[in-house]
């Protein structure tokens, strides 16, 4: 294990680490894509199911109510693994497009040969967990509470002080409904606890015991916060010149990402001091955006000239920066 400022890298499958990391915040995956690109990679999109299906386990076994998970692939990748991503309590939130420009190809493209357009784009899916309380989920159970107080559902206006949001949107069954706010959520709670009949109290408790606060309200649902004026459409161009990690004039890895791009993906994701995971390393972009951001990374990588490569990266990018510990210690016992 390579220990750098807030990131500790792993040389190996991540399937033999995640037990010895903390639970995540956030998960960038950036493994195996369908097309052959690494040894291991299958070469047929419909094997990656299978091949990620033991890290989605552990994914699910070890994240937080609030996870995020980042998942990038190819779009038939992508839709490949969904499925399994699904059935192991993920919940699909938006797919993500970043457009790498034509820079990208720069007419070096035989569509006659090919037979399609010039491809510059790749796909990152947005997935949060499925949070349930018993058998039910978030939703769900927001409704059945009132209705298990026995007040009239119009009663759910009055306690958030609106005039109809709150039973047209906070007790919606379908596409149309909208989580309320840790406030909204403590205001509901509140009223049927105060007035609702005495013989099903506590009403909103999570463990049948004490009511759930506002702060026990938030920390079930995924931290997001979008960048102004940022779009699901990601423009930026392909890593060159010396932002790219090069060996001999060449690049090392063949899908660097941008440090900005993962930058904006953890930080719209995670607050500071929080953990991601990177289980495909490669150069460990997502680690150094944690590390920048002062957020705490475990990354693995079976490659031991990537690890390399990302530990001497991770050194002259976080050490040089002088970047303080977040509360002192990161990695302290309990963290």
């Amino acid at each position: 294990m390579i220990e750098v400022q807030a990131c500790r890298l792993y040389q190996g499958d991540a399937l033999e680490f995640y037990r010895e990391w903390d639970a995540p915040d956030v998960i960038m995956s950036d493994g195996a894509y369908g097309v052959g690109g690494f040894d291991g990679d299958p070469y047929e999109a419909s094997g990656l199911g299978d091949w990620y299906e033991p890290h989605i386990k552990e994914w699910s076994e070890r994240a937080k109510d609030r996870t995020t998970l980042w998942f990038w692939n190819t779009e038939v990748g992508w839709a490949t693994v969904h499925p399994v991503l699904e059935r192991y309590g993920w919940k699909y939130v938006h797919s993500n497009v970043w457009d790498k420009g034509m820079g990208h190809i720069a007419g070096n493209v035989n569509t006659q040969t090919l037979r399609h357009f010039p491809v510059v784009t790749e796909l990152c899916a947005q997935y949060v967990r499925e949070v349930r309380v018993g058998s039910m989920t978030l939703r769900e159970w927001l409704k059945a509470e009132w209705v298990r107080s026995g007040l009239p559902q119009r009663k759910a206006n009055e306690a958030c002080g609106v005039k109809d949001a709150a039973v047209r949107k906070y007790f919606d069954q379908g596409k149309d409904w909208y989580c309320p706010s840790p406030e909204m959520f403590a205001k509901l709670s509140e009223f049927a606890n105060r007035h609702g009949a005495e013989e099903g109290k506590p009403y909103y408790s999570f463990d049948g015991g004490e009511v759930a606060t506002a702060e026990a309200w938030a920390e079930k649902r995924a931290f997001f916060q979008c960048p102004h004026g940022q779009t699901n459409v990601w423009t930026r161009n392909t890593v060159r010149g010396s932002s790219r990690a090069t060996e001999d004039g060449k690049a090392i890895h063949p899908n660097q990402k941008p440090c900005d791009l993962l930058t904006m993906l953890v930080e719209a994701s995670s607050r500071k001091g929080d953990v991601l995971w990177e289980p495909f390393g490669g150069l460990f972009t997502g680690s150094l955006a944690a590390g920048l951001l002062r957020r705490r990374a475990f990354g693995a990588e079976i490659s031991t000239e990537y690890l390399e490569h990302a530990a001497a990266r991770l050194r002259l990018e976080l050490e040089g920066a002088s970047l303080p510990m977040v509360e002192n210690a990161l990695f302290g016992d309990g963290s």
